[in-house]
């Protein structure tokens, strides 16, 4: 079975051979920065596990708390203990239940066969296609209006707290720009508009000093004869979508117009200017950067493509909202993209790196997204790509997500049926990739090399399949399976249940020089191995596998390496066997 071509193979075991341990990782990590050079399996007893963190009311939207996206930016890594040690090594634990380990069939066998998943055809997704979807006439217009009056506002004025934000960085009542009836661009704006509210300070250059909202009907062109379209932060500034954005060739940033310079992040719960797209519009943002964006407040988090909050979307009853993002670059945005119920989104050949909580997490119940052919890089608080609760059917693939604060990739919180593949996932400072509480999960052919914790890890999951993955050098183990009971960890389990099952089929690929060992997983309602290579592993006594494949490790190399046959893991039904086959 063909894992890649053998010139990146060889490249990449010859990185991982010399690899060195990762020299700044986080206070938290540091321990397992260097795990497989530490001598854990000797360490004392684990400590006992911290108890859950309370919800602060710094952690709380004060602005809508009628949408539980306000109230609920968490994932599956806020319940797990960064502290927490590797799978003990220094001796068999006793299994909570009993279990057969057999030798597979040639059925089984055949039913193994690695067929590689249909991806996406990216061909469509072009400047030259977006272009085409601009349409000019009718011309727009553009006037200033009161924010009190748009119901498409009011996740931005709840309880008070915004409008007097919004009163005291505009010295009035809060306006807005309001754009309608059809096409229109920034140089129209500034012919419509008194400068006080919309400005070209320079030739090229344009500054926004209110909200724009661009109404259902409406679009907003910002081309290539714009060289920087910048959403004032001293006036309080940000940009809604009801109709159809286009930045093409071109950048739109957070601006301070006091210093002169770029918003640039300081605290989480500081307003900076934003982009929201809600439901019904369309968001087009191709060959642009897009920059200094976002803060801790629900929708406001720096490029958002969101259906309207629960208590609104009954009143406008309008489709799912989508997008294309193209060859573009996002940075310091605290969020460098979030979608809540969008449907259809591409994001595509796009440069995300240092934003500050996320790079890329598309949320709630969207679906069908590609996310295909991106760089995810020095995200500074948790993971560089992330799908979260319930985002289903979607593409994650052929990307490179490195040197993340916490992992590279995630699916967390039920999101199924989703294909990660021919990803390239380095020296993240937690896992590589990391699937949480998502069944049905296909795992194809990734590359998981040098990152801190384990290469891929899987928990409270069924069904996870993973196919001719290249696991290397990672500081734990290559592949972690396990369960973990969530109800203590703070997580709303009314919003998230979980089932503390695994089961997985592990197929082909490579397991080498990882750090606690090739391959460990923790009471599987079953679990399949086929065709793995472990021949190089990071220990010097050999290789050494840990939970369930600990206690039959002899039986399982016997079938897996002599006899070259599947391994078949599953719970036995009466008395202790040691293994069958």
């Amino acid at each position: 079975m063909v894992l890649r071509p053998l010139a990146a193979v060889a490249l990449v075991l010859l990185l991982a051979v010399s690899l060195p341990a990762p020299a700044a990782a986080p206070p938290a990590r540091q321990a397992h920065a260097v795990a497989k050079n530490a001598p854990a399996r000797h360490a004392a007893a684990k400590p006992a596990a911290k108890p859950p963190t309370p919800l602060r009311n710094e952690d709380v939207d004060p602005y809508d708390v009628e949408d539980p996206d306000s109230v609920d930016q968490y994932d599956g890594s806020d319940e797990e203990d960064p502290n927490e040690p590797p799978p003990d090594e220094s001796a068999a634990e006793p299994l909570v239940q009993n279990y057969l380990v057999l030798a597979g069939t040639k059925k089984d066998q055949k039913r193994l066969e690695t067929r590689p998943p249909k991806l996406p055809d990216l061909s469509p997704y072009t400047d030259e296609a977006a272009q085409k979807k601009i349409v000019r006439t009718p011309a727009g217009h553009a006037s200033v209006v009161s924010m009190l009056t748009e119901l498409s506002f009011s996740s931005f004025k709840g309880h008070d707290e915004r409008l007097r934000e919004w009163a005291m960085r505009q010295s009035s009542l809060p306006k807005i720009i309001s754009i309608e009836g059809g096409y229109v661009t920034p140089r129209d704006l500034k012919r419509e508009l008194p400068a006080q509210y919309f400005d070209e300070p320079e030739k090229g250059v344009f500054v926004a000093r209110l909200p724009i909202d661009i109404k259902p009907g409406a679009t907003l062109h910002i081309g290539e004869d714009v060289k920087d379209f910048r959403l004032s932060f001293d006036r309080g500034a940000f940009l809604v979508n009801e109709g159809k954005l286009f930045l093409m060739g071109s950048r739109l940033e957070g601006w301070n117009e006091a210093k002169r310079g770029p918003s640039e992040y300081r605290d989480k719960h500081e307003f900076r200017p934003f982009i929201v797209s809600w439901a019904g519009s369309e968001t087009y943002i191709v060959r642009s950067v897009v920059a200094h964006l976002g803060f801790a407040a629900t929708k406001a988090y720096g490029v958002s493509i969101s259906q309207f909050s629960p208590k609104l979307e009954p009143v406008f009853h309008r489709p799912a909202p989508t997008g294309w993002l193209l060859d573009s670059e996002f940075f310091d945005n605290w969020y460098g993209f979030y979608c809540y119920e969008a449907l259809g989104v591409v994001i595509l050949r796009n440069n995300y790196h240092d934003n500050i909580k996320y790079g890329i997490d598309p949320h709630d119940r969207s679906r069908q997204l590609i996310i295909a052919q991106n760089r995810a890089s020095g995200t500074k608080e948790k993971h560089g790509i992330i799908v979260s609760r319930e985002v289903n059917d979607s593409w994650i693939f052929d990307n490179k997500s490195f040197e993340n604060a916490l992992s590279g990739i995630v699916v967390d919180r039920s999101s199924v049926n989703n294909v990660v593949a021919h990803n390239e996932v380095y020296r993240n400072h937690a896992d590589g990739i990391t699937v949480y509480e998502s069944p049905n999960t296909l795992l194809w052919q990734n590359l998981v090399v040098g990152n801190y914790r384990h290469g891929i890890r899987v928990r409270n999951s069924v069904d996870a399949d993973l196919r001719d993955n290249v696991a290397i050098g990672n500081g734990l183990a290559g592949i972690y399976g396990h369960i973990k009971n969530l109800n203590d960890t703070g997580r709303n389990i009314h919003l998230d249940p979980f089932s503390q099952t695994i089961s997985m089929t592990v197929v082909g690929g490579m397991l080498v020089s990882n750090g606690s060992g090739p391959v460990t997983i923790d009471q599987p309602l079953s679990l399949e191995l086929y065709d793995v290579d472990l021949r190089k592993p990071a220990r010097d006594l050999g290789i050494r596998l840990t939970g369930v494949l600990g206690q039959f490790q002899e039986q399982v190399l016997d079938i897996l390496m002599r006899r070259k046959l599947p391994v078949v893991v599953r719970p036995a039904g009466g008395a202790a066997t040691e293994a069958s086959g």
